[in-house]
């Protein structure tokens, strides 16, 4: 199916727009900055009111399921609600970075996100969007009221509010959440968020809530409703990671889908941080995928230890995974 570009100008722009009043006192993610992002004072993510987006472009490098057979439609917002000191993303992740992404109107970013759907992509994947759910929640209603909808994807890192993923249940068919940490240390240390384990938790357990165990697929194997939750092993943080996977075991559910990610990369941040200056050992990831079993779980993705080198955008470039 090819969509109108044209339906863009029919739409109730004052209608869409009303979710954006949120961000008068943000407190839509759980730093809780209370500020007002239409103003000069920022909070913790610097950003403000606009649709502030560093790419939009075709991924292909998501889970099977996720990207499907034509790619995902992924939308990258700018600046995040963490600052992990070792991302990937690190570009466009840095809160001090003014240049991350550009200030873009709705009209430009329907237009964008439906050239992707017109190549061929049947979902739209939200990445980072935690301290955007307003300008989420505008740009899916707004696809909507054109009468298009394509399958929503939920691309978070797992800091996220429950009050915030109860209020865009109906817009979300697919969580992809991170569960990062279990150690509040490292969370500290490593993402300047000592509460991120037990935030992770609520949020996850509301999700679970929300879609259940079943990552349902269609008859291509996308994915069009439910959970995959992703775990990156980090070098050297082997028993964190155990303790992911137990907790999701013990407290949610073994059938919970779980991409286990061996693709850490260190960036010039990390140069002198040990022992996340290096990359992933192969006995480390094995001891994981082993835990993996132990506990139980038969669903999910590992990737191959050669992955560190197929996972690093550059967003310099037009398209940041195809250079």
């Amino acid at each position: 199916m090819k969509y109108d570009l044209s339906k863009i100008s029919r739409l109730d722009l004052d209608n869409l727009l009303q979710p954006l009043e949120e961000l008068k006192n943000c407190l839509i993610c759980p730093r809780n900055c209370g500020v007002d992002r239409f103003s000069r004072k920022l909070g913790y993510c610097r950003s403000d009111a606009s649709f502030y987006i560093s790419s939009i472009c075709i991924h292909r490098g998501e889970e099977p399921p996720i990207s499907g057979k034509n790619g995902i439609c992924n939308v990258f917002f700018g600046h995040c609600n963490l600052q992990c000191i070792y991302c990937q993303n690190i570009q466009i992740s840095t809160n001090r970075n003014r240049s991350a992404a550009h200030r873009m109107s709705l009209k430009h970013v329907l237009e964008e996100i439906l050239n992707c759907l017109n190549a061929g992509c049947e979902s739209v994947g939200f990445v980072s969007p935690s301290h955007f759910v307003p300008q989420f929640k505008v740009i899916v209603n707004a696809l909507h009221q054109m009468d298009i909808h394509p399958v929503i994807v939920y691309n978070t890192n797992g800091y996220d509010k429950v009050e915030t993923l109860r209020e865009i249940e109906s817009l979300v068919d697919v969580y992809l959440p991170d569960f990062k940490y279990i150690d509040p240390l490292l969370a500290k240390v490593y993402s300047d968020s000592s509460d991120y384990p037990e935030i992770a938790k609520s949020a996850l357990c509301e999700m679970y809530k929300q879609k259940g165990s079943t990552l349902l697929l269609d008859e291509n194997g996308q994915a069009v409703r439910g959970i995959l939750v992703r775990h990156l092993v980090l070098p050297g943080h082997i028993e964190n990671s155990k303790g992911v996977l137990k907790y999701i075991s013990e407290e949610i559910s073994t059938s919970l889908k779980i991409s286990l990610m061996s693709q850490y990369h260190p960036t010039p941040r990390v140069i002198d941080v040990e022992p996340i200056n290096r990359l992933l050992s192969e006995n480390e990831y094995q001891e994981v995928i082993h835990a993996f079993n132990e506990y139980g779980f038969r669903n999910g993705w590992i990737q191959e230890m050669d992955s560190s080198n197929n996972y690093r955008p550059d967003f310099d470039q037009e398209h940041p995974f195809e250079y």
